[in-house]
């Protein structure tokens, strides 16, 4: 039986569901979604295993012009998806206008790979509406498969699926067939951790942490954590924590909940805060905390 295997590398801007549509098609919550923009950070791999395809999918942070190093490392990440793509999965909706990024758009127009233009949130459009959206799009990029979908109501995600698979080169599997992903465990749980930050906290706030695991230790019937919200100003570590430390609670609670839905297994966890004033421009601290600077 002949095997196939790829990797599909999922780019679009910002707010327009690449991390809802990533989760949908692994059947795994591997990246955190808010409303909020830049909420995905990292490249972000989930492998989905049959027994004669392998695919390899990659959520990617949003296109962004870079303020400072972190947003320059996120978009590093974005770009590489164009260098080791077996198919790109460009993800728009139903709201935005085609030409927010056109260099993109001119660089995917461009590429000798299998395009697939994504169009998502159609259950906030009509039909007549949609037909021209997909019209403009087949206009825009000749070459690519224009895909209607709703990554939220699922729906038309086993087209997709489907044309995928068909488009996927032969290859024997790129990773072990019990594999999900390319992270560690600590990176999940600071993922988690940051989630509940962009969800409960407004303005900087979310933009201005990160988050270091400095200990996960998985015992027979309990994970011990304990991890360290890093911001760049005394004030904003006020304001994380809360009135009598209420705050933090918050976060910690909520995220302990997700971790052990997550990790199917009880979970102590305990955070701090530190500030570490301009983490965002430090390189070596970016380092350690995964980016590439």
């Amino acid at each position: 039986m002949t095997h196939k295997a790829g990797f599909v590398n999922i780019i679009g801007n910002p707010n327009v569901g690449k991390s809802t549509l990533m989760n949908l098609m692994v059947g795994e919550r591997i990246s955190i979604i808010t409303s909020k923009s830049q909420t995905t950070r990292h490249r972000i791999m989930g492998i989905v295993n049959a027994d004669d395809y392998q695919i390899v999918y990659s959520d990617t942070p949003g296109m962004i012009k870079p303020n400072y190093k972190l947003q320059e490392s996120m978009m590093k990440f974005a770009h590489s998806a164009f260098e080791d793509a077996d198919i790109l999965v460009y993800v728009t909706d139903v709201h935005e206008k085609r030409d927010k990024n056109i260099e993109i758009i001119n660089k995917i127009s461009h590429i000798a790979i299998p395009v697939i233009v994504v169009v998502n949130k159609i259950d906030l459009t009509d039909q007549e509406s949609l037909a021209l959206i997909v019209e403009a799009w087949n206009n825009l990029l000749p070459n690519a498969e224009i895909l209607p979908v709703s990554a939220l109501h699922k729906f038309n995600h086993n087209v997709l699926l489907n044309k995928i698979i068909s488009l996927l080169p032969e290859s024997p599997p790129l990773f072990e067939k019990d594999q999900l992903t390319d992270k560690p465990m600590r990176f999940f749980v600071s993922e988690i951790i940051r989630e509940k930050i962009l969800l409960y906290y407004e303005k900087e706030i979310p933009y201005s942490v990160e988050i270091e695991i400095e200990q996960y230790k998985d015992e027979a019937k309990i994970v011990r954590i304990s991890a360290v919200i890093y911001v760049m100003r005394d004030s904003q570590k006020g304001i994380l924590i809360g009135h009598q430390g209420s705050g933090l609670k918050r976060v910690g609670t909520e995220a302990r909940k997700d971790i052990e839905a997550f990790l199917g297994k009880k979970v102590f966890i305990e955070i701090f805060v530190k500030v570490r004033k301009d983490w965002r421009d430090n390189e070596n601290m970016l380092k350690n905390f995964g980016y590439e600077v």
